[in-house]
């Protein structure tokens, strides 16, 4: 990785790059196994920790989860490009809100959420995506998207609105 020629600074840069992955390795697999085949997620967080030790002069010192956010969006796009494009009813069930005593209710539950968050577009799932699964909101949401706050803070809640309006015409239950 570092390059002997200039010793100090590589020292430096090692000793960054190393915490950035010690630190952020975790939220990025994480990241990738909930967008596609679990056993792709620690190579593609390999190949965004690559692309930080490559541009590391260019990763904002106080953004760095957020720029590897974004670097792991172009790494997944690049990646569908590449194969098959994977389906929403694929994407690994997470979090907490589940309608536990009624396994048939859960499953139809998860079935219509899946069906609402298809039928928003792709910019708005992505949005939806990062503030759910990966708690990012505010300057860190904007920072990913590489818009503005404001334009962030507008684009999660036309994105909610939009999950809204499509849940409420796919609920049947």
């Amino acid at each position: 990785m570092p390059e002997p020629a200039d010793a100090a600074a590589s020292s430096a840069d090692t000793a960054w790059f190393t915490e950035v992955v010690r630190e952020h390795s975790t939220a990025l697999v994480r990241y990738f196994a909930r967008r596609g085949p679990r056993q792709d997620a620690e190579d593609l967080a390999a190949d965004v920790f690559a692309t930080a030790w490559r541009r590391r002069a260019d990763v904002p010192r106080d953004a760095v989860l957020p720029w590897l956010y974004r670097t792991a969006g172009f790494t997944l796009a690049n990646g569908r490009r590449k194969h098959i494009d994977l389906p929403v009813e694929v994407v690994p069930e997470t979090g907490s809100a589940r309608i536990e005593h009624d396994p048939e209710l859960s499953a139809l539950f998860d079935a219509e959420l899946r069906g609402a968050l298809e039928s928003v577009g792709e910019r708005d799932r992505r949005i939806l995506l990062l503030h759910a699964w990966e708690g990012l909101d505010g300057q860190e949401l904007a920072d990913v998207l590489g818009i503005s706050r404001s334009g962030a803070d507008a684009a999660l809640s036309r994105a909610r609105k939009r999950l809204r309006e499509a849940w409420g015409e796919r609920m049947s239950f």
